[in-house]
């Protein structure tokens, strides 16, 4: 009798435990509630409480970006000690129809300032004075300066006129000690080009630009003309593009190059190819070892950016302008491919510092992410110290009131 009953009791108990056992494997951690997501590998690693597993988290999530040019740290982390009480100056290369004019109206009347640019009403130019009374100017630029070293002065220009263009002003010299910032903004190549035709068509010239290159101006020969009369106003696109020397052609890399290394606007000094090998390199050298740029197409980054690299703060956020005149030019997928191939160097130029610039960006963004993550950290560590010392305190506060109390209770 004892023997059926063993076997009859010996399966339910077998199965009862097998499934005590399952159900330790298989229920939630957290019934009855969602689930937090599971911590990356590193974290369970290090044994990291709660705070340090969501920071894991985090910057896990946090985009990458498929960078094309590989760029080493110093030139992605893009910081200047910019002195503005001191000799340092910002100086602006103003490239055509590139957004220029709207990033120069904000460095004169859109930064939180010590002393702010004087702006007469009706009048360009703002007096951009250094705190602390001082009468020289820590801006070279259109809207500050004007045109001092000619209008639309390109680097070649800028590098060589800028501190004779400081020293000669009748202010404060301040000496051969002096860090000059050169910034500049790009545009695509196609919006920047039906831009700046846009702009001609109108009745627009620069016809007075010097373009100086070695102490000198181009001859005639060198550089023509692409029109007759005073300007090539109502000219078609066509027309525009059909001109050989139209400078609006490769204007970014030109206007970023040291011209000098090709012999200036000399176009017999060597052949094409070679001249133009050399000034896209130059272009990209020189826009990487910048203090700054910006780029049109992305105006908040470019203000972020900005701020970053000069700790300085905008007053008001850059707004993004999608519809432009360039914009509004229907043009067919033949005549973009004319354009590109017209300006087939600054098109190279643009892709190299559209991932320069996004890299930068990136950079900048994981940097001011670890710091605040860092901050975090010690403001946890700070808090568990201050209750670490606060608890003995109140355990001795506590022992103190019942010693008191029973003393009391004993007199009585």
């Amino acid at each position: 009798m004892d023997e059926r009953f063993n076997r009859w009791l010996l399966p339910p108990l077998l199965a009862l435990l097998f499934l005590l056992i399952v159900y330790q494997y298989v229920s939630p951690a957290c019934p009855g509630a969602a689930c937090p997501r599971r911590p990356p590998a590193s974290a369970a690693r290090r044994g990291g409480g709660p705070e340090e597993r969501e920071e894991e988290e985090e910057a896990a999530t946090m985009p990458r970006l498929a960078a094309k040019f590989p760029f080493a740290r110093g030139e992605l982390c893009r910081r200047v000690r910019f002195d503005m009480r001191g000799r340092d100056v910002i100086v602006f290369l103003h490239i055509q129809k590139t957004g220029g004019t709207t990033f120069g109206r904000h460095l004169v009347r859109n930064i939180h300032l010590e002393q702010p640019c004087y702006c007469r009403a009706g009048q360009k130019k703002c007096a951009c004075h250094r705190p602390g009374g001082d009468k020289d100017t820590w801006l070279f630029s259109r809207f500050s300066t004007g045109w001092s070293c000619g209008l639309h002065a390109d680097w070649t220009e800028l590098t060589s006129c800028v501190p004779a263009a400081m020293d000669n002003k009748k202010e404060i010299h301040l000496g051969p000690n002096r860090n000059f910032y050169y910034i500049t903004m790009l545009r695509d190549p196609v919006s920047r080009y039906l831009s700046e035709w846009k702009h001609v068509q109108r009745g627009a010239t620069w016809k007075t630009s010097l373009h100086m290159c070695d102490g000198r101006s181009p001859t005639p020969d060198e550089l023509p003309t692409c029109y007759e009369g005073d300007d090539w106003s109502g000219v078609s696109l066509q027309e525009f593009m059909d001109c050989s020397y139209n400078l609006a052609s490769n204007r970014q890399v030109r206007m970023l190059a040291d011209l000098s290394l090709v012999g200036c606007y000399n176009l017999t000094f060597m052949n094409e190819s070679e001249r133009n090998m050399i000034l896209l390199q130059s272009a990209k050298n020189n826009l990487k070892n910048m203090a700054f740029f910006g780029l049109t197409e992305f105006q908040r980054k470019t203000q972020y950016l900005f701020e970053r690299t000069f700790n300085l703060k905008f007053i008001s956020p850059f707004t993004q302008f999608n519809v432009t005149r360039a914009s509004n030019v229907d043009i067919g997928e033949d005549v973009r491919q004319r354009i590109e191939e017209l300006n087939f160097l600054d098109v190279q130029l643009y892709e190299y510092a559209k991932d320069l610039f996004l890299q930068r960006f990136q950079y900048s963004k994981q940097e001011e992410h670890q710091k605040n993550r860092l901050k975090r950290r010690e403001e946890r560590r700070l808090l568990r110290e201050q209750r670490a010392h606060q608890w003995p305190r109140e355990e001795a506060a506590e022992v103190a009131v019942t010693e008191d109390y029973n003393s009391q209770v004993a007199r009585w």
